[in-house]
């Protein structure tokens, strides 16, 4: 009988590979969403924990089901690496609910964004894949507190989830070159804020005046994983 998604995760459901000859690559099974995060994110610190001070080990990267592990090719190597790390992983996977039981819930941070006009170009798009009006796209996206489930892409940007699934569309066939920051779109299970101008294939909902990434602010990135976001619908002047 297949395990679910509450079970501890086993070891035939976990890989662990050589990522090029300068990292570790930890894949967890189960879909994507906020169970899998938190193991994701609970293994991270583990390893970050029993790699940390070790020559040629540097920081482990926590994505939406994996976990990556950048290392010196010289020392440890790759080789040596993958053995220490799949140790490691076997002697922490029984207790890894565990380790996520003890993580605290992150702050609801609210977010305030101007739906649709020149704000949002892609709300009357989204508005007819999904056969709901664009007052009722909007309204289910500002209603739902998502979590922020990691990090990618460029500095800053956040994965939140999990998306209602009224709202659940493909990336755009053709990305934009540019995407102004503050931008809130979504994509398949996501939605998410572009913290700074670049290039994005995600539908464009709205914006918000806050700011995603600053350089000069501790930590740059306002939001973190684990951390809960409420969109909050702003009116437009007239």
């Amino acid at each position: 009988m297949a395990a679910d998604s509450e079970s501890p995760i086993a070891m035939e459901a976990v890989l662990v590979l050589p990522f090029g000859d300068s990292a570790v690559l930890v894949e967890l099974g189960g879909e994507p969403g906020i169970e899998t995060s938190l193991r994701v994110q609970a293994l991270a610190r583990y390893l970050a924990r029993a790699t940390g001070g070790l020559p040629g080990w540097e920081r482990p990267v926590p994505a939406a089901n994996s976990v990556l592990l950048p290392i010196d090719p010289a020392e440890p190597g790759v080789a040596l690496a993958v053995s220490r790390v799949e140790d490691l992983v076997a002697d922490v996977l029984s207790s890894l609910d565990d380790e996520t039981a003890g993580v605290e819930e992150g702050g609801l941070i609210e977010i305030p964004v101007l739906y649709g006009g020149p704000d949002g170009p892609d709300l009357e798009a989204v508005a007819r894949m999904t056969g709901l009006s664009s007052a009722d796209v909007f309204e289910a996206h500002a209603a739902t507190t998502y979590t922020v489930l990691f990090l990618g892409f460029v500095p800053g940007f956040a994965y939140l989830g999990p998306l209602t699934p009224a709202l659940v569309v493909a990336r755009r066939s053709e990305p934009r070159p540019s995407v102004p920051a503050g931008s809130v779109a979504i994509a398949g299970p996501h939605t998410a804020i572009y913290p700074i101008d670049s290039p994005g294939g995600w539908w464009i909902l709205g914006r918000t005046a806050a700011r995603l990434w600053d350089p000069l602010r501790e930590p740059p990135a306002m939001l973190a994983p684990g951390a809960r976001v409420r969109f909050i619908p702003e009116r437009r002047n007239s």
